[in-house]
């Protein structure tokens, strides 16, 4: 089965099609369209495609589910003996994306050997 690994947000994810993952939070309302442009590696069974940081002109595309909250985090300050304690929560706001399509255009192989 054919998977990419793509960054967004500071973080890596590997996705396949079909797959449903939890992004930070992407300014795009539910129901359109997300492209991922920051493809590390693509990976069809065979042949593992692998960027240098990134793959040029590949793309992994989406379709935003729905906008949502993450679980709550609590962040509790404690001193001893000083009468100090503090309590702060804390949601991280993700939205959630299913992918549609994964496309890694012309590989560069292919290209080298058209130069020559």
């Amino acid at each position: 089965m054919a998977y990419a690994i793509i960054k967004t947000g500071g973080r890596q994810f590997r996705v396949a099609e079909g797959d449903t993952i939890d992004v930070d939070l992407l300014d795009i309302e539910a129901g359109k369209t997300a492209t991922f442009g920051n493809v590390l590696m693509y990976a069809d069974g065979k042949n593992v495609t692998h960027g240098n940081p990134l793959i040029s002109e590949a793309k992994v595309t989406a379709e935003v589910v729905e906008q949502r909250k993450d679980k709550k985090v609590i962040a509790f300050k404690f001193k001893r003996r000083k009468g100090y304690h503090r309590t702060v929560g804390h949601r991280r706001k993700l939205t959630r994306v299913k992918i549609k399509s994964i496309s890694v255009g012309a590989k560069k192989t292919a290209a080298n050997k058209t130069r020559e």
